[in-house]
């Protein structure tokens, strides 16, 4: 009997040694097709490495934690833990928006180790989801609440009990775990612009900038949309202690004294004008500048000034990927470059693209009206490019980026969009990177995502513009069509001048502040510098949305 059982044990064994066996050659045979189509991984530069999301390189894979899926890309969210799971002093972290839960419970972990944690988020996004006032989630609308919601629904009931938002919840584990945190109503304000950095601190040393919110959606995919691989983003894991002092001084103005006491934190144009700063980081260099600047600055002083001057300096190439592009003073920089004979290609975002007021059409040679009326300054390229597009991506996932790539050298990236409302109301990060070994990872990046790009005008844009030039034919002194309320989201600028207590210049910044996001309701005016609550008031009834 004795001997039986050893043998059935020893067959055991084997069957078992053989299911193991096929398995690991199962995977091995998944990871060989897997990589036979695909890139070998670039060198990195030690001391600045680059990571995106989409990520098609050999190797660079991985299975979600939360939606099961394995998809190929860099774990942005994991390279993110590793470097949170590293500090022993210190971290400072300056997010818009934080809803990954396993983020949060490593800040809570770290902070009670002993390790002095701090936390600035967007005021819109510091709310646990069950309990956020009605239009929070801004850039969301439904669709993007209702999956924040289903991310924390685990037993999928329909509704987030306490245990869920416990276990789930990342500004609800903040909270918990009592990590010091604050958000741009920490000056005493209600937030204006916004507090739109995405960059950590670790130990005054390590330094992670990337054009990414630490959100299912950003970084991995819509969690009801299981086609959707995470808006397209890029990270730069840094280690470099003289550009960590840099972010570690901008963070200090954003926490001031911490939590409550002397409401002495600094957001927007409050901090100190800063200029641009520049280090040696590992094979090349790193620049820093860091927004808004006040209306006072002269504009080529400012960040979108800063990005002209690299852009004019172009010889052979400015690739661009763009969330937004609606700054018309860059547009018209590209030109120089452009006409001297250097390749100007820019894609952008599908969702902002053809917007009337998108830079892109002026790249295009092509006007786009709203209201039959053109952008404010518009400026059609008389000798159009036909490099400009959208990229083909997963329905539902964003291009994210921020990032220009200008004769492969030069690397513009951060969080920093390319819009009037970043340059003078947001807090932004612009990082400047020139460094051939950097540079080679965006140009892959550009070059995957131009493979299946849609270029040039199309089809249904010709029609619509054709279709404006019938109708909108109007004699130039025609006067403002007068009605009942104003539009503030299609508005003239007449129009708007027309409006009680609003002259020139409260009329550009309306404009400029919905580039960045639509109003919605009275009380996203009081985002616009110069709109009090009397002047917003005044508007009651004469305005829509």
């Amino acid at each position: 009997m004795k001997t039986f059982v050893n043998q059935r044990r020893l067959w055991v064994l084997l069957a078992l040694a053989a299911i193991v066996g096929a398995t690991a050659g199962a995977g091995v045979l998944w990871r060989r097709r897997q990589n036979a189509d695909r890139p070998k991984p670039l060198p990195q530069d030690p001391q600045i490495q680059v990571y995106f999301n989409q990520n098609q390189a050999q190797g660079a894979d991985y299975r979600e934690a939360d939606r099961g899926i394995r998809r190929r890309g860099d774990n942005l969210e994991d390279l993110i833990l590793k470097a949170l799971d590293s500090a022993t002093t210190s971290i400072d972290l300056a997010v818009q928006e934080l809803r990954l839960p396993r983020i949060a419970q490593k800040l809570v972990a770290k902070h009670q180790q002993g390790v002095k944690v701090r936390v600035v988020l967007e005021h819109q996004y510091n709310n646990p989801i069950q309990t956020a006032p009605a239009g929070a989630e801004k850039e969301g609308e439904s669709d993007r609440a209702q999956d924040l919601a289903a991310f924390i629904d685990q037993n999928g009931d329909g509704q987030i009990g306490a245990e869920e938002s416990r276990a789930r919840d990342a500004v609800q584990i903040l909270r918990d775990g009592q990590v010091p945190l604050i958000d741009d109503r920490e000056d005493g304000s209600k937030g204006t612009g916004l507090m739109h950095h995405k960059f950590v601190v670790v130990d005054g040393q390590t330094l992670i900038v990337t054009s990414a919110n630490f959100t299912p959606s950003d970084q991995h995919g819509d969690f009801l949309k299981p086609e959707t691989r995470g808006n397209a983003n890029n990270f730069l894991l840094i280690n470099s202690p003289q550009l960590a002092q840099i972010f570690t001084q901008e963070f200090n103005f954003l926490w001031g004294d911490g939590p409550g006491g002397a409401k002495n934190s600094l957001f927007g144009i409050n901090k100190p004008k800063r200029a641009p700063q520049t280090v040696a980081v590992g094979q090349g260099w790193a620049t820093v500048k860091f927004s808004p600047d006040s209306r006072k600055v002269p504009w080529g002083e400012t960040s979108n000034g800063l990005i002209a001057r690299y852009l004019n300096a172009a010889q052979s190439s400015v690739n661009l990927a763009l969330f937004v592009f609606s700054e018309q003073r860059l547009a018209d920089t590209l030109q120089a470059p452009f006409r001297r004979g250097a390749g100007v290609k820019a894609l952008i975002d599908p969702g902002f693209a053809y917007r009337y007021y998108s830079e892109g059409l002026d790249l295009l040679g092509a006007t786009l009206l709203e209201k039959c009326r053109p952008e404010a300054e518009n400026q059609p390229w008389p000798y159009p490019s036909q490099f400009v597009g959208i990229p083909a991506l997963a329905e539902g996932d964003k291009l994210h980026h921020k990032f220009a790539l200008i004769d492969n050298q030069t690397v513009i990236t951060g969080s920093h969009n390319w819009s009037p409302s970043a340059n003078l109301q947001n807090d932004e990060t612009l990082l400047i990177i020139q460094n051939s070994t950097v540079g080679a990872h965006y140009q892959r990046e550009f070059e995957r995502l131009a493979a299946e790009a849609e270029w040039g005008v199309p089809s249904w844009l010709r029609r619509k513009i054709e279709d404006q030039s019938k109708t909108c034919a109007l004699p130039s002194s025609a006067p403002v069509t007068t009605r009942q309320t104003v539009n503030l989201n299609s508005a003239s600028q007449k129009e708007l001048e027309s409006l009680p207590g609003i002259g020139p210049r409260l009329a550009q910044r309306l404009m400029e502040a919905r580039r960045e996001r639509p109003f919605t309701g009275l009380e996203d005016l009081e985002r616009v510098p110069g709109f009090k609550k009397g002047k917003i008031e005044a508007l009651r009834g004469r305005v829509a949305w």
